[in-house]
């Protein structure tokens, strides 16, 4: 293929598409590659998949669902690591945890 060409075609698909980035679905490939996978790409690379037939833009339903999953994967993720950060802890002096193991001791709660 002329590289001409290549790019050209390259870039009337990019011009084509309207958002800054896209739902492609993956097509199934002589390589191995799955069929029915979604991914949100950049015009650029979605453009360079639609052309090589290695994937196609996903029908806007299938698009707004896999971006409505991929937002409440990122909110979980943030209330995860949030939850992370708050752990608390507590430092001691030497005298403070002979005091509390002495009082544990006085209770029976010591195993050493």
């Amino acid at each position: 293929m002329d590289l001409r060409v290549y790019y050209r075609k390259l870039r009337e698909i990019a011009e084509g598409l309207e958002a800054d980035f896209v739902v492609v679905k993956s097509l199934a490939t002589a390589d191995g590659g799955v069929a029915g996978r979604l991914t949100e790409a950049s015009k650029t690379i979605a453009a360079r998949l639609l052309l090589e037939g290695v994937a196609e833009l996903a029908p806007q339903a299938e698009a707004a669902a896999y971006r409505r999953q991929a937002a409440d994967q990122q909110k979980a993720e943030e209330q995860r690591r949030a939850a992370n950060a708050q752990v608390q802890f507590t430092v001691l002096t030497e005298t403070d945890l002979r005091r509390l193991q002495n009082q544990n001791q006085g209770k029976g709660g010591s195993k050493e």
